[in-house]
C-alpha cells in the first residue's frame, strides 16, 4: 500500500472509531463554537489587589494569560461601576453616581432605559445564551415590582438567577428565572457555592446546546460583612491587614479637608480591620473555588479552549490607609485599582498590561469577542488588541473617576460610609500612568507622583506650575464632556506621560473650568497623536 494510501486509511479508521465510541463529542463543540467564542465573566464585590494572593486559581489564570496592571474603575462605588461595564459609558453618561436617589441604583439605571443598551442585549441578539447570577445593581429586589410587573428581569438575559441582599450569604431570595426560591442557612445554602453550581450548571446545558455562552457570576463575596464558607472560617489565623506605609500615616495635614482631621487609628480600630481582612481572605477562598469549578466544567464539556475567563472586581477598599476605617469611595489607589486577568483564545500567556484601562472597556471588550456590534455611544475601547499584544498607538494614557459625595444615607445599606470610613465630597479625577490629580468641587485639589510616592502620602498639587495644573484640568474638563469612544480617546490619548510634554498640553483645547459650567464645556477632538 502506498504511503499517502495508507495515511488516508488509518484517519478514517480513527473518524470511524471516534463516531462509534463518541469520543468527537468534545470536538464537535468545539468545532460549532469556532466562530465565537464563550465568556465566563466573575466580578467579584470590594475586592482589592491585596486578596489575590489568597486565590490560588486566580493565580493560576496570571499565568496562562493577561493581567492588567494599570486597570481602573469609574467610580469606587459598587452601582456606578457596575453600570459603566455594562453599558460601557462614564457616570457622566450613564446618569449612575451613586447607589441610590436620583443619580443612582437600579431604579435610575431602569428608569433612564440603560438596561436596553448593554453588552447583554447585544450579545444576545447575536445568538449567545446569557446568564446573570449572583449580584445586579443595587436597590433591585428579586420579588419587587418593575413598571407594575413582579419578579422583574431586564432584558438580555436568557438565564436570571439574581438575589438583592447576598450579602450575609446565607437566608436570602434568589428571582430563579421568575420564580423566587429561598435559601436558608445551611452550609450547602452559602451563596458563593451556589452560583458556582448554578454556573457550572448553565455551562453544561449551552455546551450541550452547542451555541456560544456568556455567563456573568457576580459573587457578593468579599463585601462586607465578610462572610467565609464554614469550611474556611479557621483559616489563616493571626493575619493582619497590610501595614504598607500609608497605614495609619503619620501626617495627613496635607490631604484634603473631608480626611485632613482625621485622628490617627486607635488598637481598638486596627484590631477590627485585622479582623476584617482575615474574615475577606477566608471569603475569597470560596471564590477561588467558583472558579476552578468554572474551569473543570469547561474542560469536562469540551469548550475550555474556546472559552474567555475574564475575572475582575467592581471597585477596591481601603483598610487603615491615610487612617481610614474599612471602606471605598475615594481616589486612592486602594479604591480604584482593581484587579482584572483574563484568558483564553490568542491571549498571551503571562502578559502584563501596562496601558491605562477601565471599566468602560469591558462592555465592548464582550461586544467584540462575540462579534456583535458596539454602539456608538460606547466610551470604552475593546481590549482585544492589548490581550493579544498588538499595536495600539492611540490608546488612551488616561483614566476618568467620577463621583458624587458625601454619602448622605441615601445609599443606606450594606455600602453606606461608616464612621471613619471616609466619606468624600463630590469629585472628579485623573488617573495617569504616573500619577493622580484629583479635582473637588469645593475647589480642593491633589496631586500625587506615583513614581516617587507610590502610596500617595504627599500631595503635591501646590508645586506644580500653573502650566502643568492648566493642562491637567484642561484633560479632565475635556474627559468629562466625552460622549464616545472617539471623542473621549482623542483626549486621553493627549496624557502621553505623568509629565505631559508641550506637544500633549498644546493638543487640549477645553472651554470653561472644573466644575463651575460643565454643560458649557467642549473638547476639540479633532487632533490626536500617539500615546
Amino acid at each position: 500500500m502506498k504511503p499517502r494510501t495508507l495515511k488516508w486509511t488509518l484517519a478514517l479508521f480513527t473518524l470511524v472509531a471516534l463516531a462509534l465510541t463518541g469520543g468527537d463529542a468534545s470536538a464537535q463543540r468545539n468545532a460549532q463554537q469556532r466562530a465565537k467564542p464563550n465568556i465566563v465573566f466573575v466580578l467579584t464585590d470590594d475586592l482589592g489587589w491585596n486578596l489575590v494572593q489568597y486565590m490560588p486559581h486566580v493565580k493560576q489564570l496570571q499565568a496562562r494569560g493577561a493581567t492588567f496592571k494599570n486597570y481602573f474603575v469609574t467610580d469606587s462605588l459598587c452601582c456606578p461601576s457596575r453600570a459603566s461595564i455594562f453599558t460601557g459609558r462614564y457616570p457622566h453618561d450613564t446618569g449612575i453616581f451613586t447607589n441610590g436617589g436620583d443619580d443612582g441604583g437600579f431604579a435610575a439605571f431602569h428608569s433612564r432605559g440603560e438596561e436596553n443598551a448593554t453588552f447583554a442585549t447585544q450579545l444576545q441578539t447575536h445568538g449567545y445564551l446569557t446568564a446573570m447570577m449572583g449580584k445586579y445593581l443595587n436597590g433591585y429586589k428579586p420579588q419587587g415590582l418593575v413598571d407594575g410587573k413582579p419578579r422583574y428581569i431586564p432584558p438580555g438575559w436568557d438565564e436570571w438567577d439574581v438575589a438583592r441582599n447576598g450579602y450575609p450569604e446565607f437566608n436570602y431570595y434568589l428571582n430563579e428565572n421568575g420564580t423566587l426560591v429561598h435559601y436558608g442557612s445551611r452550609p450547602r445554602a452559602y451563596l458563593t457555592d451556589v452560583l458556582a453550581r448554578k454556573g457550572a450548571a448553565f455551562i453544561d446545558r449551552a455546551a450541550g446546546h452547542g451555541k456560544p455562552f456568556f455567563l456573568e457570576i457576580a459573587t457578593f463575596a468579599p463585601h462586607g460583612p465578610y462572610t467565609p464558607a464554614p469550611r474556611n472560617a479557621d483559616d489563616f489565623p493571626g493575619l493582619q491587614a497590610p501595614r504598607t506605609p500609608a497605614f495609619n500615616e503619620d501626617d495627613v495635614s496635607d490631604k484634603p479637608s473631608w480626611l485632613k482631621d482625621h485622628p490617627l487609628l486607635t488598637p481598638t480600630q486596627i484590631a477590627q480591620i485585622d479582623r476584617a481582612y482575615r474574615k475577606r481572605a477566608q471569603a475569597v477562598e470560596a471564590v477561588d473555588d467558583l472558579i476552578a469549578r468554572l474551569e473543570a466544567t469547561l474542560a469536562r464539556d469540551g469548550v475550555a479552549g474556546n472559552t474567555y475567563i475574564v475575572f475582575s472586581s467592581d471597585n477596591g477598599y481601603h483598610m487603615g490607609d491615610h487612617r481610614l476605617m474599612l471602606g471605598k469611595m475615594t481616589a486612592f489607589e486602594t479604591d480604584i485599582r482593581v484587579p482584572l486577568v483574563v484568558t483564553g483564545p490568542h491571549v498571551v500567556s503571562g502578559h502584563k498590561v501596562a496601558r491605562v484601562t477601565e471599566n468602560v472597556d469591558l462592555c465592548p471588550t464582550f461586544e467584540q469577542l462575540g462579534r456583535a456590534h458596539v454602539p456608538p455611544a460606547v466610551d470604552g475601547e475593546s481590549l482585544v488588541p492589548l490581550l493579544r499584544r498588538r499595536p495600539a498607538p492611540y490608546w488612551r494614557n488616561a483614566a476618568l473617576v467620577e463621583h458624587h459625595g458625601p454619602d448622605s444615607g441615601t445609599a443606606a445599606g450594606p455600602d453606606a460610609a461608616q464612621p471613619g470610613s471616609g466619606n468624600p465630597s463630590t469629585y472628579e479625577a485623573l488617573r495617569l500612568p504616573h500619577s493622580t490629580y484629583v479635582e473637588y468641587a469645593n475647589g480642593e485639589r491633589e496631586y500625587y507622583d506615583l513614581n516617587s510616592d507610590p502610596y500617595e502620602l504627599t500631595n503635591t498639587y501646590s508645586a506644580l506650575s500653573p502650566g502643568r495644573v492648566d493642562t491637567l484640568h484642561r484633560l479632565l474638563a475635556g474627559m468629562e464632556n466625552c460622549h464616545s469612544a472617539a471623542t473621549c480617546q482623542h483626549v486621553a490619548a493627549h496624557a502621553r506621560s505623568a509629565h505631559m510634554d508641550a506637544a500633549a498640553e498644546g493638543a487640549c483645547h477645553a472651554g470653561g473650568r472644573g466644575f463651575e459650567s460643565r454643560r458649557s464645556r467642549s473638547f476639540n477632538a479633532a487632533t490626536s497623536g500617539p500615546s
